[in-house]
């Protein structure tokens, strides 16, 4: 019995995703028209880069979405990607110009790549793998199970101990600096690893431990001092952030400037917003407004009620990708989706998180709705892995019901032939 898959494509993730694809083409074209136009360049130039990206993403997710689930649980391919990643993150670091104050981006002719954008599908998948093999061991062993070897793998190819990549990768993409992309790989690990079976005392610990670092990190910086701390190696870049976190009016020309026209945007925003087309901080006033301040365009613009529901939408995409993993039978499949949702979900909180100063700001994008092809090409590949497995689980169950059925109904003519033959 042959399903095929296009018959089964869950168009509740899928439509969210094509609507937040084309409002993020619009922002596009809103945040950065009037800058072009003000340079003399064609003012859809950043949306017709941003809409190619768009058209290859759509590639790939019909390339994913035809793939067959057994590849990616393939450990030599899975080496061979991570082993490409580390070459990449190292290249980046070490022989790349810095833009931004980090060297986080690679470019061949006139494409530009970002490494430590893809890590973050990367370290899903390879946490999925890791994790899927180990089910049965976290059940007898709990936490044991993903600590009992050694701390250094033997074999490099045999994805022993997820413990040592993990902070390898982090590593790499901390020192670039690119401390959003580290912090979203982190949280994501974390939420991955608390949902691998492991008993919820052990999540417990390592939140509070997380949280207690965090706290004395920026207790330090306040009482040391910003300036004090930007003497540290790689942590010069990050120090203006921390100081416009603290308080982003002190230098409003200079470490607090974004941010405090960020608190402006929103603030002229308002309910019901300025109307499409029309901020006022995106001329000038909000540097780089296309990329991980777009959300406070968005609610100049739109207004609380438009960005809220812009956020509910990506919300409801980011709980039915983690539904898919919830009801999916097959460990790898289940920590794929829930990995890709809780990557969105943190995607989502640490760049809400840095325009409105809860946290310092990283330069994370907003999922779907900023400029930035790298990002929109990621998202898109983790939403066609969910669309396969979904539609795979689907197919699946169809097949176990219909062999079930099958079944029942030999064992029935078997059992009509014997009462045949005992009336005989």
């Amino acid at each position: 019995m042959k399903i095929d898959k296009r018959h089964l494509l869950n168009y509740s993730i899928l439509l969210p995703y094509l609507i937040l694809s084309v409002l993020g083409l619009i922002m596009v074209y809103s945040t950065t028209s009037a800058t072009l136009i003000q340079y003399g360049a064609n003012p859809f130039l950043s949306v017709i880069n941003q809409g190619a990206f768009w058209v290859v993403s759509l590639l790939v997710i019909l390339f994913i979405y035809k793939l067959k689930l057994n590849f990616l649980k393939n450990s030599k391919v899975l080496t061979l990607v991570m082993l490409v990643e580390i070459f990449m993150l190292i290249y980046a670091r070490l022989f790349t110009e810095s833009v931004n104050g980090a060297h986080g981006w690679i470019v061949i002719w006139k494409l530009s790549f970002q490494p430590a954008e893809y890590l973050k599908i990367i370290m899903v998948w390879f946490l999925a793998f890791t994790f899927a093999r180990k089910q049965k061991m976290i059940a007898t062993y709990d936490y044991q199970a993903l600590t009992r070897r050694r701390w250094w793998p033997r074999n490099w190819g045999d994805l022993r101990d997820w413990r040592v990549y993990f902070l390898v990768f982090t590593g790499l993409v901390a020192i670039q600096p690119d401390l959003g992309n580290a912090a979203i790989i982190v949280l994501t690990g974390l939420i991955m690893f608390s949902l691998s079976g492991v008993a919820y005392r052990w999540f417990s610990a390592i939140l509070a431990t997380v949280t207690a670092l965090s706290t004395a990190l920026l207790g330090t910086i306040a009482l040391v001092g910003v300036e004090k701390m930007a003497k540290i190696p790689i942590f010069g870049y990050v120090a203006k952030r921390f100081s416009a976190f603290f308080n982003p009016f002190n230098d409003l020309q200079e470490s607090g400037h974004q941010l405090a026209n960020s608190y402006y945007a929103m603030s002229n925003g308002g309910w019901f917003g300025m109307g499409l087309g029309n901020s006022i901080e995106k001329r000038g006033y909000l540097p780089e407004a296309q990329t991980d301040f777009v959300f406070s365009i968005v609610i100049e613009e739109l207004g609380l009620i438009g960005a809220g529901l812009i956020l509910a939408l990506v919300f409801f995409l980011i709980l039915r990708i983690m539904n898919v993993g919830l009801k999916s039978k097959d460990p790898f499949n289940s920590m794929i989706a829930l990995g890709v949702g809780g990557m969105m979900l943190m995607q989502v909180f640490v760049n809400i998180g840095g325009i409105s100063g809860l946290i310092p700001s990283t330069g994370v994008t907003f999922p779907f709705l900023s400029q930035g092809g790298n990002s929109l090409l990621v998202l898109s590949a983790a939403v066609g892995f969910v669309l396969n497995i979904d539609a795979s689980e689907k197919r699946d169950d169809i097949l176990r019901e219909a062999e079930a059925e099958l079944q029942s109904k030999v064992e029935s003519y078997d059992n009509k032939i014997i009462k045949f033959n005992d009336f005989q």
